[in-house]
This record gives C-alpha cells, structure tokens and sequence, in this order.
C-alpha cells in the first residue's frame, strides 16, 4: 500500500495500539482529506480504499439509528451475517459469518479478546454483548485473520466510545415491550497527558417463552450489566501506557434444563472479566506495542434454584506487534504472542505460541499487495504454518474508482480442552472415544470488484470459496461426544452491496448474500440460509431521521431429536421477512428523542426449530449528551 497514506495523522501506520487507531480513525473521520481507516485487517491502521480483504465498517451513528439493544442484532443487517439464538435475549447466540460457526469468529474490544475459555468451543458470548456504548465495529469477513491467529476464522474489531478534549459524554434510557428497561451511560475526556473514557449500562426484560413446547408459557427473563473502562498516558513523544478493564455480568432465564422429572426453572450465571495493559513505543520509522491481557470467566447453571453445572476459566495473552515502514511504498507487520488457556473448574490448561509476519508495499502506482506467514506452535497438537496473500488494484474512472482485490488465506483450530475432557468423560461413548482428535485445517480465497462514487457511493460483488478439512462436529447423530467428520465442509457464494446516496436526504443500503454450503455427506449445513437479503433506507428531513429495515432469510434447514428413532433428523424450516423500523429526532442540539419497533408486522418466523422468536416490539427513549 502506499505508506505515506499510513502516515497521515500522526503516522497512522506506526501505530498498532486499539488506543491509538481509535483516536487515528475518529480524526480521520473528522478531516475530509484524510482516507477512512480500518485496524481490523492487518491489527494496524490502514486505508480502506487499499486493503485487499472484505471489510465492513458500522459506525456509532447505525448503531443508535437502528437501536437494538445487543450487538449481534446490529451486525447481522450486514452482508454474510446470520445470527440465531435459543429464545431470546441472553440466550446462547451464535454468530456466523459467511456460514461459519460463530466460535470460528475472534471478537475483540478495545484490543481485549473476549472469547470464553470455559466454552465448549472456545469463542464469544455474544448473548452477553450489548451494543451501548459503542463507537465503531471493523468486520472482516472470511478466513483472513493472519495476524490473529489459528481460531480466527472471521474477525469483531470494537472500538468503544470516547470523549473529546473536554469531558463529555452520553446518558440514556429506553423502555419497551417484554418488561424492557435499557440504560446506558459514558463518559470521557483528556487531562494533560492523560485521556480516559468509562462506560456503564444496565439492560433487563421479562422476556418471553423461550421454547415451542413449554406448555407452561413462563417467560424467560434476562439482566445485563456492562462496565467498560479505558485510561491512557502519554509519557511522551514516543511513548504511551494504557490500560483496558471491562466486567460483564449476565442473569437469565431458559427452559428444559436436565431434571429427572423435567423442569423448565432454569437459570444462569455468566460473569467475564478482562484487562488488557499496553505500552506503545514509536521510535523513527518504527512502532512497537507490548502486551498482557487476562480473561476470566464463571458460568453456572441452577435447576429448580440447586446448582447443576459450575465452571471457571481463564486466559493470559502477551502479545508483542511491531510495524516498520521502509519507504512510502513498502513495510513489513511482524508479532508475536504467547497464550495459557486454563479451565481451574477442570484442572486442564494449554500453552500456545504464535510468530507472524506480513509485507505489504505497492509495486507499481495504484496496485497494493500483502504476503503473510504464521507460525503456531501447540502444545497439545504440535506446530502448525498459515498464510495470506491478497492484492488489489485501483483504476480511476473519472472521479470515481474502480477496484479489483483478491485475497487467499489458510488456518486452523486446535480442539478446545472441553471437546478433549468430554471426550475423556464418562458421559461419552463410541465412535467419540474411538476418535482421537485433531485440529482442523481451513483455507478460502475471494475475488472482488468494488465501485466507488465521488458522492461516497459504493458498489461491491464478490465471491468467496471456504473449506475446512477434519472439522470437529458433535455427534447428532448418536450424541456420544465430539467426533473428526472425515472430508471437507465448504461455503461458497456471492456477495452484493449497495450503499447509495439516492438524495441529501435519503440513502440506501442493502446486501444479498447467496451461500452454498455443503457439510461431509453432501447435505446443506444446517442454520445456514442460502439466500440472505437486507434492504435499509434511512430518510433524514431536518431534526429527524427514520429508517427502515427489510431482511429475508430463505431456504435453511435445522436439526432436531427424534425421540422415535434416539437420532437427529433434519427439519427444512420455513422462509421468512421481518421488518424494522426506527426513528429518532433532536430536540436540542443535546437532547434526543428515539423509537423503534421490531418486527413491525408482527411476523411468525424461526430461526432454530424448537425456539420461538420475538414478536412485534415496540420501544422508545432519550438521550442526552453533555
């Protein structure tokens, strides 16, 4: 890429600190000469308009026009994302981009690594991930994350909210159907040499009746409390300290939980904790960040109000990332880190190690290109080597751009230490004890054209291919444990986005997504819809802004027991469309009223066969900054 766009505000691409690019990119937000940057691709800032890979960006200003409470509801109007939870809101959700499975998806915060060491694959609770608070989320799509190592199947780069030079901040409220109450609240600012910014929101609902054959229509309620804090020292010129600490704490409520009778008083407990410490070092052509970071999560489940199921993990990262730039035309990314996951409930515990380093240059004018290498080494399944390569070409056509990007990547996923206990428990048995598993291997590539209009318009169709060789599947089949499906599981499709200034007052937003998926006996993956679409118009007139939102998902199919036969079978599950509608409107400069209703018609629809969903839900609020 051209290195000298990288050295824009403050040499952007020195700088790998999440602390860092977040103050980089709300700047380059703020001066019309400087081109958008994004850190998701490469952990550094870089012009979108270079990167090779498929990114997409969500800003604050989406994130509160379309007001919904968790963070998976807001990404998943974005192109390849399916979402699907089991009832509700703090319910297990899975997110899965370009169809695959959401614990193959790395999410981060402000840098912290939020993904549950105590899960059964290890990944994030998305359930418990609000989306107050938030200033921006980076999304890059597809098996690309080099930088990020074996599990990063696609990547979550969130960036929490912060102040100005000045204290400032945000407070609101919002009430709506299901018993719903949403409060949220920030603030932030820079003394001196210091800059600081915390954040806290309480969200709690009723809910409603989680699944289709609770006869007894209880409602499943759910409590969220959120506390996100970020402080920074800027020593000098060269150097700066930060620290990220961040607590997040989930009460709710499912059903048919294991009881000798049955029951579907159930309850859960999710406590996550995590602090990140960072010390940032540019020296001449050259930026260095030194890093440590720990996860620690409990979880526990409550039958008839006893405890059924307790279990408590953690994670310690030092990470080192370094970038130097040669000339205006070519630079290396180069890292390190060093990871123990321990599960203390089980006495289990893994080290891992990773080095990586990524060129990037432009050759001739207007052609940018990366080559990558990682370098893993497990201590349970030994090393491992993963790459990228990707390219892209831009051709000015008049004032607008034209571009042409590719992008090949590889990976893999050791099995977590929880698909090895069960294995090793006493509840499993053949085939999953006769399999002695191993990791899974992964690779896909893209192929893109991108149209930029000058009035920041934007065109985009690409197509991807993703395989995964040896995948690690529960056993559906005979429920016996985890077993090493034998042969590839693909994802396949098109991708097309379209965001279109169609006036001064109204824009357009949508994207199709066709997926063809294929599991190890030739069938359609389940919870994989073939045909995704959005459609988002967002209309603004003065003080008010309205937008409303149209998603189809068709042809998908789930999995369900058949208690006739002890196995799985396959059930097609019905096409559906929902639509979202939103509204907000400035009464002051300050002051701001908002509402919004989802599922506007009230439609009857499923994601997971057994679950219902929510129906017609209604919501207002304010907010108030300072």
């Amino acid at each position: 890429m051209k290195l000298t766009s990288l050295a824009l505000s403050v040499s952007a691409a020195l700088i790998a600190s999440p602390l860092f690019a977040q103050e980089n990119i709300q700047q380059n937000n703020e001066e019309q000469d400087i081109e958008k940057m994004v850190v998701v691709s490469s952990r550094i800032a870089m012009p979108l308009r270079e990167i090779a890979t498929s990114v997409s960006v969500v800003t604050k200003e989406d994130i509160e026009l379309r007001g919904y409470s968790n963070l998976a509801d807001v990404l998943k109007v974005q192109a390849s994302i399916g979402v699907t939870n089991t009832g509700g809101e703090g319910t297990t959700s899975a997110l899965r981009i370009r169809g695959e499975e959401g614990y193959r998806t790395l999410v981060r915060v402000d840098g912290v690594d939020i993904s549950d060491p105590t899960g059964t694959q290890v990944g994030p609770q998305l359930a418990h991930l609000q989306s107050s608070n938030i200033q921006r989320v980076e999304i890059l799509r597809g098996s690309q994350g080099l930088a990020y190592g074996a599990d990063a199947g696609g990547v979550i780069n969130i960036l929490s909210g912060a102040g100005s030079e000045d204290l400032s901040g945000n407070v609101s409220g919002e009430l709506g159907r299901y018993g719903t109450t949403n409060l949220a609240a920030d603030v932030g600012g820079t003394i001196e040499s210091l800059d600081y910014y915390l954040s806290a929101s309480n969200y709690q609902t009723d809910g409603f009746n989680s699944r289709i054959d609770d006869t007894s229509l209880d409602q499943d309620g759910y409590e969220n409390t959120t506390i996100h804090s970020r402080l920074g020292w800027q020593v000098n010129e060269e150097l700066k300290f930060g620290v990220v600490l961040r607590n997040t704490s989930g009460d709710g409520e499912y059903d048919n939980c294991f009881s000798a009778l049955g029951t579907n008083d159930c309850e859960n407990e999710f406590t996550q904790s995590n602090l990140r410490v960072t010390a940032n070092y540019e020296t001449g052509n050259s930026g260095h960040e030194f890093a440590y970071a720990k996860t620690i999560v409990e979880r526990e489940n409550f039958t008839d109000g006893i405890s059924a199921f307790f279990t408590k993990g953690n994670v310690e990262r030092f990470e080192y990332l370094g970038n130097t730039v040669f000339n205006e035309d070519h630079g290396v990314v180069y890292g390190l880190d060093w990871e123990k996951e321990v599960i203390s409930s089980s006495d289990l515990s893994r080290i891992s190690k990773g080095y990586y380093l990524e060129y990037q240059g432009q050759f001739i004018e207007n052609l940018y290109v990366t080559a990558g290498v990682r370098h893993d080494d497990n201590e349970d399944f030994g090393e491992h080597t993963s790459m990228r390569l990707s390219g892209a070409y831009i051709w000015a056509v008049g004032n607008d751009e034209l571009k042409l990007r590719s992008a090949y990547g590889t990976g893999f996923r050791a099995p977590s230490l929880s698909e090895i206990d069960y294995n090793n428990s006493a509840w499993a048995y053949a085939p999953a004890t006769d399999s002695d598993l191993k990791e899974e291997n992964t690779k896909g590539y893209e192929v893109a054209i991108e149209y930029n209009l000058h009035n920041g318009s934007h065109f985009e169709a690409v197509y991807f291919d993703q395989k995964i060789t040896d995948s690690i599947e529960f056993d559906l089949a005979s429920f016996s444990g985890y077993i090493q499906e034998i042969g590839e599981v693909y994802s396949q499709g098109v991708e097309l986005i379209a965001s279109l200034a169609l006036s001064e007052s109204l824009h357009l937003n949508t994207n199709y997504t066709y997926n063809d998926t294929e599991d190890t006996t030739g069938e359609q993956r389940i919870r994989r819809p073939k045909h995704l679409v959005n459609v988002g118009l967002d209309y603004q007139i003065e003080k008010l802004t309205v937008s409303a939102n149209v998603r189809l998902v068709k042809d998908f199919t789930d999995s369900v027991y058949d208690s006739a036969i002890f196995q799985s079978v396959r059930v097609p599950m019905d096409d559906y469309q929902i639509v979202d509608l939103s509204a907000r409107y400035s009464v002051t400069p300050r002051l701001t009223v908002f509402a919004r209703v989802e599922n506007l018609f009230g439609e009857d629809y499923k994601d997971l066969a057994e679950y219902n969903t929510k129906g017609q839900a209604p919501y207002v609020g304010v907010q108030y900054q300072f």
